[in-house]
Formats: C-alpha cells, sequence, structure tokens
C-alpha cells in the first residue's frame, strides 16, 4: 500500500493500458478492500494479457471458465464478464477519440483537480465529474463504473490529487 501511495496514486496517467488497468482494479474493488486488490494486481495482469485491449476483446466463454477459476484475480463472474465486455468499448473508444487516454481526460476536465484535504476524512467519495464521467461510460456500454468507482478510479489516473496537504506527495503529484 505504501509504494502505490509513494509512487503511483495521485500521478496524472496518459496510458491507454495503464488507464484500462485501474478502471478493471478500481471495478473489481466494489465490495472488497484495496489491499486485496494490490495483493491480486500480478495476477490480473497475468491473468488479462497486461490489460491488452485486443487480445482482452478476443476471450470467451471458456476464457471466462479458466477465469473463474484462477485464485490471482477476484473471482466473479460478473467481473470477469465485465473487463472482457468493457475491453471491447474501450476499443470502440480509442476508434473513436484516438485513445482511451483523450476520452477519459475530456470526460475528467482535461486537467488534473488539485484538492486540499486536511484529513483523508475530508475526502470526498463520489464528485459532480465522477457522477457524470460514470453516466457516460455506462451509456457507452462499460460497466462496474458507478460514480464512486470512477472517483476511486480518478484518484488513483491521477485526475485528480487528494493526498492530504501535509502529505509529502501533495506537492510532488
Amino acid at each position: 500500500m505504501a509504494e502505490y501511495h509513494d509512487t503511483e496514486w495521485g500521478v496524472p496517467s496518459h496510458d491507454d493500458s495503464h488507464l484500462f488497468e485501474m478502471l478493471v482494479l478500481e471495478g473489481s474493488q466494489a465490495g472488497l478492500s484495496w489491499q486485496t486488490i494490490l495483493n491480486k494486481r500480478e495476477g490480473y495482469r497475468r491473468a488479462f494479457a497486461n490489460f491488452d485491449l485486443a487480445t482482452i476483446s478476443a476471450y470467451g466463454e471458456s476464457d471466462v471458465e479458466r477465469l473463474v477459476q484462477d485464485a490471482g484475480i477476484v473471482r466473479h463472474r460478473g467481473k470477469i464478464q465485465a473487463t472482457i465486455g468493457n475491453a471491447i468499448t474501450a476499443l470502440a473508444v480509442q476508434a473513436e477519440f484516438g485513445s482511451l487516454d483523450a476520452y477519459l481526460w475530456v470526460l475528467s476536465g482535461g486537467e488534473p483537480v488539485r484538492n486540499s484535504p486536511a484529513r483523508m476524512g475530508d475526502v470526498p467519495a463520489t464528485t459532480e465529474v465522477s457522477s457524470s464521467m460514470s453516466k457516460a461510460l455506462k451509456k457507452r456500454g462499460f460497466r462496474f463504473v458507478g460514480p464512486t468507482t470512477v472517483y476511486a478510479f480518478m484518484q488513483s489516473a491521477g485526475m485528480v490529487n487528494d493526498h492530504v496537504v501535509t502529505c509529502f506527495r501533495y506537492n510532488e503529484v
């Protein structure tokens, strides 16, 4: 957790593969702890071809059955199927907008938002922007992208900096 916080959380990302990875991981986290997901991150990378959209989009029912048995990931059939469907949708977004990055960052407002929370209790679970992004993603067919999940994604992708003001990363990010 500390390494993730100290090196990745809140750092603006413009890499389609990384953005998709974070969207999948945040969606997989629903109902679980972030620690659980970070512990399974390498399992997700292995199971989902390092988040290669073309490879994932070609997964079929036999792949779903294989992944439901994979202890390296969260073995939730709906979340696995959503990852495959989301890869297909992400490819369509890339075709339309040139990149997943271009689409997602437009939805987020285009620039990282720097909040100034005094303590983690001051950080919201959702915002108007995350609710709006959630609706836009759902309209395109993305799944497991509710407003809370999307806000966590925005934090992980650096679309928003919610490091508390006393954190050494607050000014670095």
